[in-house]
């Protein structure tokens, strides 16, 4: 039996003059750290003309509230980072009929006091939240507080309201926000010569406007918004399933900025930073002399040490299709955020293998319909990465079964000791990659419950991490 996956491998690139890199570095590490390429460049010329590329959204005090989180270490930056699907403009060939403006990806950058890590955290669209009252755009009567999804709080007032209602969530203090819509990204992703992602089965989807074969492969603009939109066709089809890949492809996106190969080529950097700053909306605090400073400070930054992080979740028993954040576990990753503190010492008492860097395809052998789906949620609040549901080619499967291959062995203990109930462990000699692959049998008692202790969920992976590798 095989996996049916494919192993290509990556290729090095080539090493460059330290002269020249340092010169470029400090304006590329800032695009990482940020996620979305917020520099300016060397030259006055340069520098002035990337400054008129940005557009700016003003943020009151009155926006954000008297009671705002103290900034406790002075000296830490967090960014607010939104995705915006306006519809306008060069956006309108994405739905036409959708008026105003929404986002479903909210994140928020954290970069240490000494520059030297940082942490991208995401809240899922559908957490069910705790809103606090916010002035509403487009004279609407204002908000009073009231239990919701979290992304209507960008729906109803903007972006003045998510940045409240983050700040009020997390007790995190928020410097600064960044905006881009679907056309903006589009552009950083050609600027940057595409991104390199790997897909476990061939996707085909019209709404998302993919057509891709599967395996590793450099995605263009138009196919990474494609990519990072698509929900139904890709994965389980769950928001958790399209965050852990929005986050892989920025960890894609991060390396190839950091290669040598893109630092060291002015031509390509000026082309980056001239998408960038043309495809961002940030509030009039960002300027181009903060980041200017930003970059400067970063210099020494690498890619191992850029954190992705999805705030730690389950499913709402209240409301069906929710999700509601887990505690402990959350308010420790927003204290560690708050106090500038470092995830890295952190020890969950989990097998070798963290969950993050283990892939799973799930098979239900079992004449239990959605089953697959449940598990494959349980997996994902967790930390795995699921690549794939479908039935088992044989139905009953009386016992449940981890089939892997010569690589994955490591990875089997990790799985089965977050299983209830016992599961038969088969190699499988054919197969190419690492993947897990969770046959779901007749016997299937579940999932153990999450531990208070278990602090694996606020590690998240780093930017060096690879989709097809893992």
């Amino acid at each position: 039996m095989s996996s049916g996956l494919v192993d290509v491998p990556a290729s090095d690139p080539d090493a460059q003059p330290r002269r020249r890199r340092r010169t470029w570095l400090r304006w590329v590490i800032a695009v990482t750290v940020t996620v979305v390429l917020l520099v300016a460049g060397v030259a006055v010329g340069i520098f002035a003309k990337l400054s008129g590329n940005i557009k700016h959204e003003d943020v009151t005090a009155d926006d954000l509230g008297a009671t705002r989180p103290p900034k406790v270490a002075g000296t830490a930056m967090n960014i607010l980072v939104v995705g915006s699907d306006q519809r306008t403009g060069k956006n309108a060939k994405y739905g036409r009929r959708v008026t105003g403006e929404r986002t479903d990806t909210i994140m928020l950058v954290h970069v240490s006091s000494e520059r030297d890590n940082a942490m991208v955290i995401s809240f899922p669209r559908d957490s069910l939240v705790q809103l606090p009252a916010c002035r509403a755009t487009g004279g609407h009567p204002g908000q009073r507080p009231h239990l919701g999804m979290i992304n209507e709080s960008f729906n109803f007032g903007g972006i003045a309201c998510t940045w409240k209602t983050i700040e009020t969530l997390t007790h995190i203090r928020i410097d600064h926000f960044v905006k881009v819509d679907f056309t903006g990204f589009k552009s950083m992703v050609n600027a940057v010569g595409g991104v390199q992602v790997c897909l476990p089965q061939r996707v085909d989807d019209k709404k998302a406007l993919l057509h891709l074969p599967a395996g590793r492969q450099t995605l263009n603009g138009e196919q990474a918004l494609g990519y990072v939109r698509a929900r139904y066709s890709l994965g389980d089809g769950s928001d958790i399933g399209r965050i852990q890949r929005q986050q892989m492809f920025i960890a894609s996106m991060v390396k190839k900025v950091m290669s040598g190969e893109t630092l060291t080529d002015p031509a390509k950097l000026f082309a980056i930073l001239d998408a960038a700053t043309k495809a961002v909306t940030t509030d009039r605090g960002l300027s181009a002399g903060v980041m200017k400073d930003l970059a400067t400070s970063l210099q020494g930054l690498d890619a191992g040490k850029i954190r992705f992080i999805t705030t730690p979740w389950h499913y709402s028993l209240t409301q069906p299709g929710r999700v509601e954040w887990v505690q402990p576990q959350a308010g420790r990753l927003f204290r560690i955020v708050a106090r500038d503190q470092s995830v890295d010492g952190i020890k969950g008492g989990q097998a070798k293998v963290p969950r993050s860097k283990i892939n799973i395809e799930l098979r239900n052998g079992t004449w239990r319909s959605g089953l697959g789906t449940q598990v494959a949620a349980f997996l994902e609040q967790r930390g795995y990465h699921i690549t794939k549901i479908g039935d088992s080619a044989r139905k009953p499967q009386a016992k449940t079964t981890i089939l892997y291959g010569p690589d994955g062995e490591t990875r089997v203990p990790t799985l089965t000791n977050d299983l209830l109930g016992p599961a038969t462990a088969r190699k499988v000699d054919a197969a190419r990659t690492n993947r897990l692959v969770l046959v779901i049998g007749d016997d299937w008692k579940g999932m153990k419950p999450v531990r208070a202790d278990d602090t694996e969920s606020i590690k998240g992976f780093d930017a060096t991490h690879d989709s097809c590798a893992t």
